[in-house]
């Protein structure tokens, strides 16, 4: 179990050095854009290690999972993701078990054609029913044990075909509300000025 610190003096030190702890190739390069240019930034590779279980019952829990994994096995401090898609019609599935959903972690071409496959076993039309949302919480993560964390969302749509290259996971099948563009279609500086994670990004960027 972590242990959670309140956030005291180390708020007032800008962070400089950060390991960001993700083995997901794209979280990672968006959590890089993100971060200013002049931090210096390590990844799970330079260390060798593999993610912890993810045990948490909110993408809180998971993201402050990984942040406190990372950091005591690195002694640095650590930025954690955790994020995912909810879809209302199934009840918020597949949630924390997004990069899981599928059976094989992070295989998300068989994932995404398991939400086709799940929609289709609703008795109603549910391109008129598709409301969704992609939620991300970051953790930041002392040595100390101190932590802090910030949790972003965007409200869209799913639709019943995948569209567009750019991105990753649940990408090319969901809308943002006020655009008719997947975040798979958009260029991904707009994607990355809009989505989940700038969201939650802009709730610990003052420790940057």
């Amino acid at each position: 179990m972590v242990t959670i610190k309140k956030i005291t003096s180390i708020k007032m030190h800008k962070i400089k050095e950060i390991l960001i702890g993700t083995n997901n190739i794209g979280k990672y390069k968006e959590i890089c854009a993100l971060l200013p240019k002049e931090v210096k930034k390590h990844s799970l590779k330079e260390f060798k290690i593999i993610s912890p279980e993810e045990t948490g019952k909110s993408f809180k829990e998971n993201s402050l999972i990984k942040a406190s994994y990372f950091s005591k096995k690195t002694n640095l401090i650590c930025l954690a993701d955790d994020s995912g898609l909810e879809i209302d019609l199934l009840n918020g599935a597949p949630g924390i078990y997004s990069s899981r959903w599928s059976g094989e972690k992070n295989n998300f071409d068989l994932a995404i054609t398991k939400v086709f496959k799940e929609m289709k076993k609703i008795k109603i039309d549910w391109i008129n029913y598709n409301k969704a949302n992609f939620v991300c919480c970051l953790t930041l993560f002392w040595p100390s044990g101190e932590n802090f964390s910030g949790q972003g969302i965007v409200n869209g749509k799913i639709i019943s075909k995948k569209k567009g290259v750019n991105g990753f996971g649940y990408d090319p099948i969901f809308i943002p509300d006020g655009y008719n563009k997947t975040f798979g279609e958009m260029e991904p500086k707009l994607k990355m000025s809009i989505d989940h994670r700038y969201r939650a990004f802009n709730k610990v960027k003052n420790f940057f």
